[in-house]
């Protein structure tokens, strides 16, 4: 089996790092950072992320699984004192793999007929740089509302426990083939209002964003942050890719949920 370990940098994380790489050339792995069918991350979720976006045009060839080096995460579920363990499951063990729906974000441009399309595991947020975002929203092909607020954020189920949760969106099942929309700050009043409640849209629907406003737009795919003052329409929905991640033990998402947020 090919593999790779990224990480996070730190003096820990690649200390960690090394430990896992001479474990599993030991065992008679073979390293490859091109092409690997396992990807190692070592560090936290931001870590993995930058992981996932990294390998994005190969997602169908290769899964994840990820090591923290500092809080527990929904990506990065194994412990520094589990890496032997996990070593011998990924040299010696067959193993479930899992996948998660990623959303895709289709930006079209004015004047410009190539669009631009982005894979985000967690969200896609837009804003503007001064001022309000203003914005129709259609879904399904429909015009639904005319947004007018901070922003909005379109979210998958597994990155629903981040941007989204801090929104008030609800927190969804990383299995579900779905995305969210949640409003940032929306203006309600007797002139302007908007549904007010976060969106659960299904895999066959599609959110789109048309600017109404000339402002700066500033996106977010993920962690990259991208600023553009020619955006015509912003198209979300489940993307037809998934992210997939390498599963040697029971992964218990609302276990995770209840120690994150509400303790023991």
């Amino acid at each position: 089996m090919r593999y790779t370990v990224t990480s996070r940098g730190d003096e820990t994380s690649n200390a960690l790092q090394q430990r896992v790489k001479s474990y599993l050339n030991d065992f008679g792995l073979e390293y490859d950072e091109e092409n690997p069918e396992i990807v190692i991350s070592v560090g936290g979720d931001g870590t993995l992320l930058h992981a996932f976006h990294h390998y994005k045009d190969k997602l169908d060839d290769m899964c994840f699984v990820g090591v923290h080096t500092g809080h527990l995460g929904f990506y990065a579920d194994w412990k520094p004192e589990e890496v032997e363990k996990l070593v011998i499951h990924i040299a010696k063990t067959p193993f479930q793999i899992v996948e998660y729906p990623l959303l895709e974000v289709v930006v079209r441009h004015y004047n410009q007929p190539q669009s631009d399309r982005y894979l985000a595991i967690n969200e896609c947020t837009v804003q503007t740089m001064e001022g309000s975002l203003v914005c129709d929203v259609d879904i399904k092909g429909e015009n639904f509302e005319t947004f007018r607020g901070d922003g909005l954020c379109i979210s998958t189920p597994s990155g629903s426990t981040a941007y989204n949760k801090a929104l008030g969106g609800a927190i969804l099942h990383p299995s579900l083939a779905s995305m969210q929309v949640a409003e940032m700050a929306s203006i309600n009043n007797r002139v302007y209002r908007t549904v007010g409640s976060p969106l659960v849209l299904p895999q066959h629907h599609t959110c789109l964003l048309r600017p109404l406003n000339d402002v700066d737009l500033q996106l977010t795919i993920d962690h990259t942050t991208l600023v553009d003052n020619k955006v015509k329409s912003i198209q979300c929905r489940v993307a037809e890719e998934k992210v997939r991640f390498a599963r040697f033990r029971p992964f218990p998402f609302w276990k995770r949920v209840k120690e994150s947020f509400i303790g023991d």
